[in-house]
């Protein structure tokens, strides 16, 4: 089956369907755990066909403050999920998302569940691995590894899956 997008640059953009696409996939990335207006900023984003926008366009686009706008971006900065560079010409910053955004999200996710595995092996080890905690303490140790394992292993087969598709 063809998994490839026909995209019909001659249709216009239907702004009603983006602010609804906007606002529910926020709302999940909310219920998720992001920061509301990191969520709404980061949809926005990722709605934008340039995968970039001034402070000032994500303000009109989603009608809130440049100090809701600048929260939103140092939130998402902190986590990288976007970058900020110079406008061309300007002094103007536009907020960008990260090429390959998703497989740079969880493979940083990956570095994070490995700090994890050792912090709770040691911790283990502390508790005493025959002991309740300890060995509850483990076996999220071994959770992770296993994680870890499978996350590696998910992201090669994304990339060669990725080769396949007809995305534009």
């Amino acid at each position: 089956m063809d998994v490839g997008m026909d995209v019909d640059v001659d249709v216009e953009r239907n702004e009603e369907a983006v602010s609804r696409f906007v606002e529910r996939f926020a709302a999940q990335l909310t219920e998720a755990g992001m920061q509301r207006m990191a969520a709404r900023v980061f949809a926005q984003l990722l709605a934008s066909d340039g995968g970039a926008m001034t402070s000032a366009e994500l303000g009109e686009a989603l009608r809130i403050s440049p100090a809701a706008v600048s929260g939103a971006v140092s939130y998402l900065t902190q986590v990288s999920m976007v970058s900020r560079e110079r406008e061309p010409g300007s002094r103007r910053d536009r907020y960008v998302l990260h090429n390959e955004l998703w497989y740079e999200t969880f493979t940083r996710r990956d570095q994070i569940l490995t700090q994890w595995e050792k912090t709770l092996r040691e911790g283990a080890a502390g508790l005493g691995t025959n002991t309740p905690a300890g060995a509850r303490v483990a076996e999220t140790a071994a959770f992770f590894e296993f994680m870890q394992g499978e996350m590696l292993r998910m992201m090669d087969r994304w990339k060669e899956h990725k080769a396949t598709l007809d995305l534009g």
